[in-house]
């Protein structure tokens, strides 16, 4: 028995060909040499001086290029808020006209809104510490959802924590991998993220170009046609905003339902901006164009502009909303909205409601300033921006590099500050996908006067002139 593997081997040795025992030979001989040639490497340990050395040696890189300007990191060179945010702020002390809020009908200034958060927060406290699925939901935040759902005219809504994280979030939880996105190239960067977040293919067409869309879906048809198996497994989104957070525009919503219908593309909307401030009643584009909602599979959006809350929201039907809450990230792994937050957002909408004169008088506002600026300020602004949007982008009517168009309008925006109105121009990051033109954005709230309205584009106009004339630029006016 002890001999029985040395007689296989002697068998397998004769009984081989030379071919077979030379191979075999040679990976015996390597496999021999690599075992006994190895050596377990010994490390000297450094001294406490060689270390020293080593640390006193070691120069690491700067985290930021030392080829930026330096920040001014002194409180006391910034304008500092010290009142409630409303149509006047005030900044070190003194009055300012506010143009530059996301606070469309006043609520982060409103007495009933403010009360019910008082008494919001003596019942419920600061935060609930913990996500929707854990422990992170209360009644207040079901109240709100099915307010929502209601408003809308919709079987449901789901709540987030945060409006940034409900766009991203609600797009990558239903468009995977395989999936084709249509998307305009003026989108905000919340959904730019959504769709990095998606990994779909994604497939931009030029801003509010049906044209442009519906040759890239006739395009995309074509591929279809080519490969009939794979095109099975693919499913087709269109994402727009119902105004466009960089450019004030409307989307072409009876356009894109036409098409997506016919291309048989899901349709998503962002209404951050569009909901409550479009429409006979506030809600949103659909009511706008009179279509129905059904038409539309999700609507999402941000609680922080015309409700002056926080959080963020989708609403759609309970199939497409119940897979946010197993697979929105932002839904299942972040704490859920803070109450004070839920009962602001709940107590806006019901102001909303029992004064209807509120979102009429808020597009007047919209409409009369569209018509000032247009008026006023044609000969250096080129304005953007529906007329009944709250928000109104002006670029200039001259094409400059970048960075002189920034220190133009830079200049203009403190021009108008020294004179106690509040501008603001938008700032975005390197990574967004199409940059949007600098630009000055304004914002308009509901109790603004149309003296307080003629007196901002007055000083406006001042400042355009002001500055005009030290850059040595030419403009249509001169």
């Amino acid at each position: 028995m002890v001999f029985e593997p040395l007689i296989s081997v002697n068998k397998f040795i004769l009984n081989a060909s030379l071919q077979d025992f030379l191979l075999e030979s040679v990976l015996g001989v390597v496999f021999l040499w690599c075992l006994y040639s190895w050596r377990k490497k010994k490390h000297s340990a450094l001294s406490l001086e060689e270390e020293e050395e080593i640390i006193r040696n070691w120069h690491p890189e700067p985290l930021v290029s030392s080829s930026e300007p330096p920040i001014d990191r002194d409180p006391a060179n910034y304008p500092l808020v010290t009142s409630k945010v409303d149509v006047i702020t005030q900044i070190n002390g003194k009055n300012f006209l506010n143009f530059a809020s996301h606070n469309y009908y006043g609520f982060a200034a409103n007495p009933t809104v403010e009360k019910r958060v008082i008494d919001c927060l003596h019942k419920y406290g600061v935060g609930t510490c913990g996500p929707r699925g854990f422990y992170g939901t209360l009644d207040i935040h079901l109240n709100l959802e099915q307010k929502l759902a209601d408003f809308m005219g919709m079987e449901e809504a789901a709540l987030y924590s945060y409006g940034f994280s409900a766009v991203a979030s609600a797009i990558s939880a239903y468009a995977k991998k395989p999936d084709i996105i249509f998307a305009d190239e003026k989108v905000n960067f919340r959904i730019q993220k959504g769709l990095d977040a998606s990994r779909s293919t994604i497939v931009f067409f030029k801003h509010n170009d049906m044209d442009d869309l519906k040759a890239k879906l006739e395009e995309q048809r074509k591929k279809d046609l080519k490969n009939p198996s794979k095109a099975k497994k693919i499913r087709r989104f269109c994402i727009i905003e119902g105004i466009y957070m960089n450019t004030g525009n409307i989307c072409k919503l009876p356009e894109i339902v036409a098409l997506c219908t016919e291309y048989k593309l899901r349709v998503f909307v962002d209404e951050s901006i569009s909901l409550f401030t479009i429409g006979k009643t506030g809600r949103g584009v659909t009511e706008y164009f009179n279509i129905p909602t059904t038409e539309v599979d999700l609507i999402m959006g941000s609680l922080e502009f015309s409700l002056g809350s926080g959080g963020g929201f989708v609403i759609g039907t309970s199939y497409v909303v119940e897979q946010q809450r197993l697979s929105g990230l932002g839904y299942c792994f972040s704490a859920s909205l803070a109450p004070i937050l839920t009962e602001a957002g709940m107590a806006a909408i019901e102001v909303l409601e029992q004064d209807a004169k509120l979102k009429d008088e808020l597009s007047s506002k919209c409409r009369y300033i569209d018509e000032q600026l247009r008026k006023l300020l044609s000969d250096f602004f080129s304005v953007s921006g529906h007329e009944e949007s709250p928000i109104k982008h002006l670029f200039l009517v001259v094409s400059l590099p970048r960075d002189e168009e920034e220190t133009i309008l830079k200049s203009i925006v403190k021009y108008c500050f020294k004179r106690n109105i509040i501008l603001s121009m938008p700032t975005y990051l390197d990574k967004e996908v199409f940059m949007p033109r600098p630009s000055i954005l304004l914002t308009i709230n509901v109790a603004v006067s149309t003296s307080q309205i003629s007196e901002m584009c007055s000083v406006l106009k001042d400042a355009c002139t002001q500055v005009c004339f030290r850059q040595k630029l030419v403009f249509a006016s001169q």
